[in-house]
């Protein structure tokens, strides 16, 4: 049974981390300055291949952990809280301008943008973290672990695609209005700082089972 108000809530989620800038994003936005809008949506494709990978490793993986090691899901719980923390931290450190500060970048055949975006995607901690300690959060003990798993996996992937998209679809123009204008960058950091670090304090808190 799939339990559609945590799907909700990590949708939300998913959305928070996708305006958090990471290795991802940073990849896709200079791939797409230097290389064009086309070599920016191949990329994409393997970095959304990337997320498939996790989702279906943490699918059969987490799923098998949380039915055998006993206090797991407070392990992973934990886990996610000091991830988030950190994510916080560095959004305030950094504020909101970092990813979209252009790394030069040679021009690369369809078949190599895809094999960078792919491992790009692989190699971030950030997603890795996302899927081992954030997801299980939202899983309903007592039902289909497995579906749920699979939902959730899911709605982390379109909403990544889709955020992920609008970046590559809009790079050109949201560079330029960062760079002409720090102080909202600043601030957008600010505000994904506060909402992330709120995040890891519940979560920390939250010692009973979904």
């Amino acid at each position: 049974m799939i339990h559609w108000p945590n799907v909700l809530a990590f949708a939300a989620l998913s959305v928070g981390l996708v305006l958090t800038p990471g290795p991802n994003m940073a990849y896709l936005i200079s791939r797409t300055l230097c290389q064009g809008r086309a070599a920016g949506l191949v990329s994409l494709g393997g970095v959304g291949l990337g997320f498939l990978v996790y989702m279906l490793l943490a699918a059969f993986g987490v799923t098998s952990l949380l039915l055998v090691v006993p206090y797991a899901y407070d392990s992973l719980r934990i886990a996610g809280a000091v991830y988030l923390a950190w994510l916080a931290w560095e959004a305030f450190r950094r504020g909101g301008a970092a990813a979209f500060r252009v790394r030069e970048l040679s021009a690369d055949s369809p078949r190599r943008l895809f094999a960078t975006g792919l491992m790009t995607s692989l190699l971030n901690p950030k997603v890795a973290v996302f899927y081992l300690s954030l997801l299980p959060q939202f899983i309903a003990p007592g039902d289909d672990v497995l579906a749920q798993t699979l939902a959730l996996g899911f709605t982390q992937i379109v909403v990544s695609i889709l955020g992920d998209s609008i970046y590559v679809l809009t790079a050109g123009a949201l560079a330029a209005f960062l760079a002409a204008r720090p102080l909202w960058a600043r601030a957008q950091g600010l505000l994904m700082g506060g909402v992330l670090a709120a995040l890891a304090v519940r979560m920390a808190l939250d010692t009973a089972r979904r």
